[in-house]
């Protein structure tokens, strides 16, 4: 039975290797198919350009979709375009349900329901991907935007417990712990050892060079112990979905 096919909906450039990059590389590493679709940032800005250097180091087969809308923070990331969570939500839901008609995933990845630590484009992200998944699926909804497609299940990529503490007084220095809640242990679905894909992971990580170069968060993380970090970098948690009896299990990929 061929690998399930996958649509990474991400907020920003790097966030795609943070959160995500053990999956993907190890996903691709085992013969799977997937596509990632970046909310923010234009094509041809430098993190535009990081992001395929960054892409290709974890083995995607295609250029990431950019929908072009400027970061929440960064007006510059996007000059000719409105803030992602200013745009209208309904023309956000028709171009990323058409997408995933066009492309037909198995599974969608995106964040929890708090963006994992509360930033106001990865909220978003959820927030369109789950809509998205469910417009998608409706052959009366966007007519025109292909046949209906029923997405299997999403999983949401979480910071559980443990990792939130760890992190807490130090690669998350500037976020109050009381916003970086973490996961239960009991509310995670699916824990994943990425170890073996660790060093893409990482380069995928270090091709972020703007981003690296600006934020304490990604400073921080790189600069800790090789140990800590590697056990910090290995793990990816998620909250599983399923939108069809049975949906799709992302351990059955090696």
């Amino acid at each position: 039975m061929p690998a399930p096919r996958l649509l990474f909906v991400h907020a920003h450039p790097d966030d795609e290797a943070l959160w995500t990059g053990g999956l993907l590389a190890r996903h691709m590493a085992g013969g799977g198919d997937a596509d990632l679709v970046m909310c923010t940032w234009a094509v041809g800005t430098p993190r535009h350009r990081e992001l395929l250097d960054s892409v290709r180091e974890l083995g995607l087969p295609r250029p990431p979709i950019m929908l072009g809308y400027a970061d929440d923070r960064v007006p510059e990331s996007a000059p000719d375009a409105e803030p992602f969570c200013a745009a209208r939500f309904d023309s956000l839901v028709r171009t990323m349900a058409t997408h995933i008609r066009r492309l037909r995933p198995d599974a969608v990845v995106t964040y929890d329901a708090i963006g994992i630590y509360g930033h106001p484009d990865h909220v978003h992200a959820h927030r369109l991907a789950v809509a998205a998944v469910d417009a998608a699926a409706s052959p009366r909804l966007y007519r025109s935007a292909g046949p209906a497609w029923q997405t299997r299940s999403i999983y949401f990529v979480t910071i559980p417990d443990w990792m939130a503490d760890d992190v807490s007084d130090d690669v998350f220095a500037a976020v109050p712990r009381d916003l970086l809640p973490g996961t239960p242990i009991s509310d995670i679905d699916l824990t994943l050892d990425v170890g073996p894909w660790c060093d893409r992971k990482s380069a995928a990580i270090a091709a972020h060079r703007t981003e690296f170069e600006r934020s304490r968060t990604i400073q921080a993380l790189m600069a800790l112990p090789t140990e800590r970090r590697t056990r910090l970098l290995s793990s990816e948690n998620f909250i599983r979905r399923d939108l069809v009896a049975g949906g799709v299990n992302l351990c059955r990929v090696d």
